[in-house]
């Protein structure tokens, strides 16, 4: 599968997010994309408050049901969000044990229940959560996986529109997907968004995330691409 080493037809994908929006935001395209050629992707997202935020509120009733839409216009099957309006979810680097329990072993999916060949992960990046959930993801997926905790073949990171923006120009990502045949499914999910999307010229704009993926697709000389850090690469 181009731009996916390894993944084929029938492969099981965990794409873990620190927030219902992350997964769409940072690799919405690439999703559409194994989706359509049947791989099983299943998300986790890991908490949303209901709390002020910057321009506005965080409704989490809102966020929620905004989440289910943009998982169905991906083609996402079984999809969580572990904490809600919950102490873990305002502040989850304090509860990294238990953040990296949810990601090995937890109810929804998981590493033990999905049994992924490919991990996605935050890439770190300016956000305390983000980055919380990169180190506790990256510590699930160590290298020595078992029955309990198996390791997946390919682990990578994605970014946030504000990361591309900002740290990720100055960071390798040799990992290019492309997302032209996907991106008007990552539109339409961007949309299911209304509450976390912003107007041009923020980067969180369509606008903006739009342009993000052309210049990332004129690297590889296709019309939009999403870029990947790589932790791990094993062949099948």
């Amino acid at each position: 599968m181009p731009g996916l080493p390894g993944l084929q037809e029938g492969d099981r994908v965990l794409v873990v997010a620190a927030h219902p929006d992350d997964e769409t935001l940072g690799m919405g395209g690439t999703i559409a994309v194994m989706t359509a050629a049947g791989i099983v992707v299943e998300a986790l997202a890991i908490g949303c408050m209901t709390a002020q935020m910057y321009l506005g509120i965080s409704d989490a009733e809102t966020r929620t049901a905004e989440y289910g839409s943009a998982c169905d216009v991906l083609g996402i099957g079984r999809r969580h969000i572990a904490w809600v309006d919950d102490d873990r979810a305002a502040a989850p680097g304090r509860y990294l044990a238990d953040l990296i329990a949810l990601i090995e072993t937890g109810p929804g999916p998981s590493l033990a229940t999905t049994r992924p060949d490919a991990l996605f992960l935050p890439a770190g990046g300016h956000h305390q959560d983000h980055q919380a959930v990169h180190q506790a993801a990256l510590a699930a997926a160590r290298p020595g996986g078992c029955a309990a905790r198996p390791a997946p073949r390919l682990v990578a990171g994605y970014d946030g529109p504000e990361d591309r923006a900002w740290l990720a120009p100055a960071q390798r990502r040799p990992l290019l997907v492309d997302t032209s045949a996907a991106w008007p499914a990552k539109r339409k999910a961007l949309g299911c968004y209304a509450s976390q999307v912003r107007f041009d010229p923020h980067p969180r704009s369509i606008e903006k995330i739009h342009a993000q993926d052309i210049a990332a697709g004129a690297v590889i000389g296709t019309q939009t691409a999403e870029a990947f850090a790589v932790y791990r690469m094993a062949a099948a």
